[in-house]
């Protein structure tokens, strides 16, 4: 009996996590469709890890953003900005209309975000290859002050290919930070094309195992495994941890998945309609948020 009711109770966190996710990924869809403007396909890659990470892992308080003991979390890929307001906004950051500023000139929704405007924002970002260096600042930083907090980096494949992330991997390494725990969106597809032809990276696994870290593989896309992959990380002593995530870039709209081009293209009226309909959602006005 007892193990049945603790079945029962993951299945019911994991089934609360996926809808929490596909409510993340309309939000995004709606307010990229609104500003027209913003990297579509690689926000919609990570939300299901922004999901899990906000409404499962993190230690963090909504009413006090500033906690000194709060988990932080840096989108090193910052172009996928659209992803991580929807989450803060239906974690409770802030309220969810506010979304419909995105990249307004007066808002604090900006393109790239901006950690002196938006509550939640640990750090802002934007050149791509920095996210790992920092983070291994902050966790250096939460030893140095005798600190329990995790710092968790969400990066690009493409930003495999920039020489700092294996500055910051060695640097890691080298002080066992075992509060630092990178997730890799590896969608295969960067700006301009494919990864693994524009410049490969595999054998990743091996090269992160090489560099001294803990490596996980796993489908991005699945709840479960998000949630086991970075519940063993947080277990993990003596080195950091990357979490390889196999995701799609636009995961979740047919007419988005694993293209490049239409990844910064605003969406037409139509395209938004069928976005909406392919995540079972009904169309919504701005009195929803």
């Amino acid at each position: 009996m007892e193990k049945y009711g603790l079945m029962h109770y993951m299945e019911k966190q994991i089934s609360n996590i996926e809808e929490k996710a596909n409510l993340i990924r309309r939000d995004v869809i709606e307010i990229i469709f609104r500003a027209k403007v913003g990297c579509i396909g690689s926000s919609l890659s990570i939300v299901d890890i922004m999901a899990v990470l906000y409404f499962h892992i993190l230690k963090i308080d909504v009413n006090n953003p500033d906690w000194e003991e709060r988990d932080r979390v840096i989108l090193s890929k910052g172009h996928a900005s659209a992803a991580w307001y929807a989450a803060l906004a239906e974690k409770g950051f802030f309220p969810k209309k506010e979304l419909l500023t995105f990249n307004n000139f007066d808002s604090r929704l900006q393109m790239y975000p901006d950690m002196r405007k938006t509550p939640g924002v640990d750090m802002s970002c934007g050149p791509l290859g920095q996210g790992i260096s920092i983070a291994t600042g902050i966790a250096l930083g939460a030893r140095y002050l005798k600190m329990s907090y995790r710092v968790f980096v969400i990066v690009g494949d493409g930003e495999m290919q920039e020489g700092q992330i294996w500055e910051a991997a060695l640097a890691a390494s080298h002080y066992k930070l075992d509060n630092l725990i990178v997730i890799l969106d590896y969608n295969k597809l960067q700006f301009s094309g494919q990864t693994n032809v524009i410049m490969n990276i595999e054998p990743i696994v091996k090269k992160w195992q090489s560099f001294g870290w803990n490596a996980i593989e796993i489908n991005g896309h699945r709840v479960n495994s998000i949630m086991k992959a970075l519940e063993e990380a947080i277990k993990i002593e003596g080195k950091p941890t990357i979490v390889i995530a196999h995701t799609i870039k636009g995961k979740g709209i047919s007419f988005i998945e694993n293209k490049f081009l239409e990844n910064s293209l605003p969406l037409s009226s139509k395209q938004r309609i069928q976005a909406l309909s392919e995540l079972k959602c009904s169309n919504i006005s701005e009195e929803n948020f």
